[in-house]
């Protein structure tokens, strides 16, 4: 089973994305476990100098000791620190060596909540608990310790859905800044309605690339 996700994650992220929304994402840690059901992502991919450059992407200038896991294999975890406050968490895809991951920007907490919510105290509302990619870290305890995990293999599962969602939805990417953020990258993919989905943010100017 392991080895058939992970063949499906190998594609190119855009490929992907649409199959990953509905997707289950476990994570048995120390103090308990949680699981998202994902409902938003967006893909993200290369260089500048490579086959897909994508100036939305932390790989656009190049790989990093820090953007090494998006050159990975696929299934593994891209977890990063941003605005010194949250952490926010990818799934990488594609081939090893070509830079490809899905963020994960949303989703359902199916299994844990009451732990979710002692990480997310500020969290009014179930369906805000993994509703955005930091939230959606915090709640599963991701860390950028966990970044380069395989996040198909303990303390972690991810269980695709049975069948492809029907309704889904695609758009520019949020919060993300010029050419990366335009219509020209369309690149966000979600349930179409689904309470839990993030609010459309067009980026500010950026300083730098995701």
């Amino acid at each position: 089973m392991t080895s058939s996700v992970r063949e499906l994650l190998s594609a190119d992220a855009r490929q992907v994305a649409p199959l990953l929304l509905g997707a289950v994402l476990t994570h048995e840690g120390r103090d308990g476990t949680v699981a998202v059901r994902i409902t938003e992502v967006e893909a993200y991919l290369g260089p500048h100098d490579s086959l897909h450059p994508d100036p939305g992407s932390h790989t656009f200038r190049g790989a990093t000791a820090r953007n090494a896991p998006m050159f990975g294999p696929a299934g593994h975890l891209y977890v990063y620190f941003t605005y010194g406050l949250h952490h926010c968490a990818n799934i990488v895809c594609g081939p090893v060596g070509l830079a490809s991951a899905l963020l994960l920007r949303a989703g359902e907490v199916v299994a844990g909540e009451e732990l979710a919510l002692s990480r997310r105290p500020t969290s009014k509302f179930p369906k805000d608990l993994a509703s955005g990619p930091a939230r959606l870290a915090t709640a599963l305890g991701l860390t950028t310790a966990d970044s380069g995990r395989d996040a198909l293999g303990t303390p972690f599962h991810l269980e695709l859905p049975q069948a492809p969602a029907e309704d889904i939805s695609s758009g520019p990417r949020v919060g993300v800044s010029g050419a990366g953020g335009t219509h020209d990258y369309p690149w966000r993919f979600w349930l179409t309605g689904d309470p839990t989905v993030s609010r459309y943010k067009a980026g500010k100017v950026r300083t730098r690339a995701r």
